[in-house]
Order: C-alpha cells, then structure tokens, then sequence
C-alpha cells in the first residue's frame, strides 16, 4: 500500500495515479455505448446490411466480455501495472484503425481487439485501485470516483456520439486516441507497481482455454441469436457446447494446483450478491437503452443530437453524484444504498412503460431519466466496492474480473432477449412492441431489488453478529 492512501488527505502523485485510472475506464465504459448513435452513419458509409452492423457492437461485447476472466487473472499473475500499459497501447492503435478503415469486416476486427484491451485494462485498473488503497474510507472514496468515470462514460457515451456524428461518424473511433496516449504517458509515470504484490503460483492452462472458450460462445450464441432464431441448431449448439466448457472449467479448477479462478470466493454472498446486482444494473439498462434508440429515431424521427439530449440527465446525475457515494457506503453501507439505487431502477423503468406517440418531457422523459441516474449513481459505486471489499490484494484482479464479466454477459443477453421481445412484439402496434420489451427491464430491475433485500438482511444479521461478539469480549 502507498502509506498516503490511508490518510485523510492524498498526495498530488497519488491523485494522478487515480485520474490516469479514471480517465481509461471512462474510455472503456465510453467505447460501449458511443458507438450507438453512429450505427446508421457507419452503415450508409461503408454498405453494411443490417446483421453486419450489428457486429460493430457484438464485436466489441464479444472481446470484452469473453475475456474478462482471464485478463482479470493475468493482471494478478504478470503485474497490474504491465498489463495495464500494453493493454491500453493496444486499446489506442486499435481506435486508430477503426477511424481510419473503409471495410466493414476490418472496422468489425478492431472493434473486436478493442474488447479484448479493455478486457484487460478494466480489471486490471480495478484491482490497482483495491491494492493501492487500504480497505476501508481510503478505498471507498477511491472507488467512488473510479465508479462514477465509468457510469459518466457509459451514461454521457450517446450524448458525446450524437455531438461526433454530427461531424462524422469516424470521430467517435478518433476521439479516444489522443485520451488514450496521454493516459498512456501518464500511466508511465505515476501508476505504482506493487511488484511484491503479484500472485504466486503457476497458470491454469485449462481453465484459461475453458472459460475463454465458454464466454465466447455465450456471448456469440445470444448475440446471434435474434437473427438466426433462439432454436435454431446454431444457438442450441453453442449455449450447450458454453454449458459444457464451463463444466469442464468447474471440474479442472477444483482438481489443478493453481486454478484460474478459485471458486471459494463465491461462497461470499455480498460478493456473489454484488455479480448478480450488476449483471441486472448494466443487463436491464443495455436493454432499455437499444429500446430508447428504436423509439426516439426511428419511431418519433428525432435526430441523433436531441436522442442523445434525452439521455443528458441520468449521465449528468451520475457524474455529479456519483463521487460522493465512497462516504455515503461508510456511513450507511453498500446494501442500503443498493436497495435505495434498485427501487429507483425499477421505478424508472416503470415511468417508460406509459410512453406514448407524444411523450411530454416533463412528465415522463426527464422524470425517467432521472431516477435511472439515481440508481447508477447509488448503485454502481456501492456494487464496486461490495464486489472487492474482503478480498485479498492476491485476488483483487479475479473479483474485479469477476464483476466485469457479470456486467458484460448481463449485456449481451439481456440486449438478445429485449431484441427477440421487440422484434416479435412490434407488428402493427409498434408503441405495444416498446412497451413489452421495457417491460423486460422493469422485471429485472424488480428481480435485483429483491436481491438487494436479502443483502440488506444479510447486513442486519452481521450487524448483530458483531456487536454479540463485541458484548461477550466485554
């Protein structure tokens, strides 16, 4: 630990290692959702057909969240600091490519490797934050910043997209390049290397091979899925053959001397409480927000920029609030906050099942929007630091690769099943066809409220575990 993270103030070093930190998850987080608002730029410029574009986004997912596991691991095994430095190289001559090529299946390729760098530069920046500073106030505040980067980025993606697709839609892959290099420079100089901090052991070839392959199949099959059809022979084949690397993942970690991923951390339940949250946090609002796209463009014909004005709020929120959330988890805990953050999820959600032809913006879009800020801003910071705290500085990279990797599956499978609702949905009511596939949301921000309850009483038993103990020392 760097002795000044304990204390209440930082010193200037420790703040750039921090914003250098900051400045990459929020590129990572933005690359998920600034591609958005560009699709139909992309797809007129380069002569895509509709299942092609749909990979400049899956392409990305696909790498991200196939490789989560292993980058997370990797950070652990070879040092946070290297794989961070590569990493983020590789991030950056990736959206250089992408703002450059006139080929859809070469823009397609560097959305893919662009995954797989933010898949080791996420969890390994993660885990560099719970090793630099201690558990506890220090770490909470830390994370809340770190956390807030990430929310800002995903929640104000589509409103910087819609300013870039005004100019063209290559400046979204562009902008990152210069942010990229300038953190690059600075990662160099003031990212510790806690050198005597790296996991020991060997590598578990095994479980690398398995449940990279497993991901990927996952992740490919639900993301094919609404084109080729849920039963067809292609997406029943690859979930079985995910289903059966997994298995096979599960077995070999329980028998090899060095497992990938040792599978005792998930006898936590704030930890395994914390993955489920996230898988419905980012699930359910990656699903809303392809939604919202479809309604405000195509149904209500509004441009790029004022589709992406809609989203201003809850990005705006989240960036305000959310580095305050490191002293509201000390004071009250990360479950009441995740309780709190989960019923203004739902609740939002529930606003958008009244949308209409003619929404009014004060009665419904921005009151919306709004409550999903809320429950970003409660709720992201606080599953972040539930998912870390506990573990040792051994590990941090695994629970960090862990919570990322619910968050990138939640996606991609969520995203299948709203499409497939939307899809089947639609008809000759298309208004009936938004409102099914919101509902999907609703249900799953419903489901992680309940999830968040039992976490609640979880907390409420320790409580009083703790004070027993604290009474009989007496």
């Amino acid at each position: 630990m760097i002795p000044s993270s304990t204390e209440g103030r930082w010193d200037a070093r420790l703040w750039a290692a921090l914003a250098v930190l900051c400045a990459v998850v929020f590129l990572d987080a933005l690359d998920v959702s600034m591609v958005g608002v560009a699709l139909p730029s992309i797809q007129a410029d380069l002569g895509l057909s509709t299942s092609a574009l749909q990979w400049v986004v899956s392409g990305y997912v696909l790498g991200y969240g196939g490789l989560l596991l292993l980058g997370g691991r990797t950070a652990d095994l070879l040092g946070r600091r290297r794989v961070f430095l590569v990493a983020l190289a590789v991030f950056a001559v990736a959206s250089l490519l992408g703002g450059v090529v006139d080929d859809g299946t070469l823009l397609i390729a560097a959305r893919f490797v662009k995954g797989i760098s933010a898949a080791f530069t996420a969890p390994a920046a993660l885990s560099i934050i719970t090793t630099t500073f201690a558990e506890g106030p220090a770490r909470n505040r830390a994370l809340s910043i770190f956390t807030a980067s990430g929310a800002s980025g995903f929640s104000l993606g589509l409103v910087i997209s819609g300013l870039l697709t005004e100019l063209g839609w290559r400046w979204t892959f562009l902008m990152p390049v210069p942010v990229a290099i300038i953190a690059l420079v600075a990662a160099l100089k003031f990212v510790p290397d806690h050198r005597e901090e790296r996991a020991a052991g060997g590598y578990d070839l095994i479980g690398a091979v398995t449940i990279t392959a497993s991901m990927l199949l996952l992740v490919y099959a639900v993301v094919e899925a609404p084109e080729v059809g849920w039963g067809s022979a292609q997406t029943v084949l690859s979930l079985l053959a995910a289903a059966a690397l997994l298995a096979v993942f599960v077995v070999a970690e329980r028998k090899v001397r060095h497992p990938l991923v040792r599978l005792g951390i998930l006898r936590s339940g704030p930890i395994v409480r914390a993955n489920l949250g996230l898988v419905i946090l980012f699930g359910s609002y990656v699903g809303f927000q392809f939604v919202a796209m479809q309604y405000f463009q195509n149904f209500l014909h509004w441009s790029a920029l004022e589709t992406a004005l809609a989203f201003l709020p809850a990005g705006l929120l989240v960036a305000v609030t959310s580095t305050k959330m490191g002293g509201l988890a000390d004071r009250f805990g990360t479950a009441r906050l995740i309780v709190i953050g989960s019923a203004a999820l739902a609740a939002g959600y529930a606003f958008f099942l009244r949308l209409d032809a003619d929404p009014s913006l004060a009665a419904l879009v921005i009151p919306g929007m709004v409550l999903l800020g809320i429950a970003f801003a409660l709720s992201f910071p606080s599953l972040n630091i539930q998912a870390t705290n506990g573990v040792a500085d051994d590990e941090q990279g695994l629970a960090s690769g862990l919570l990322n990797t619910s968050g990138q599956v939640g996606g991609a499978v969520v995203l299948a099943i709203v499409t497939a609702v939307l899809t089947s949905s639609t008809g000759a009511d298309p208004l009936a066809g938004f409102r099914a596939a919101i509902a999907v949301s609703a249900a799953l921000g419903l489901l992680g409220l309940g999830i968040a309850l039992t976490g609640l009483r979880g907390a409420r038993t320790a409580a009083a575990v703790e004070e027993e103990k604290v009474l009989e020392a007496v």
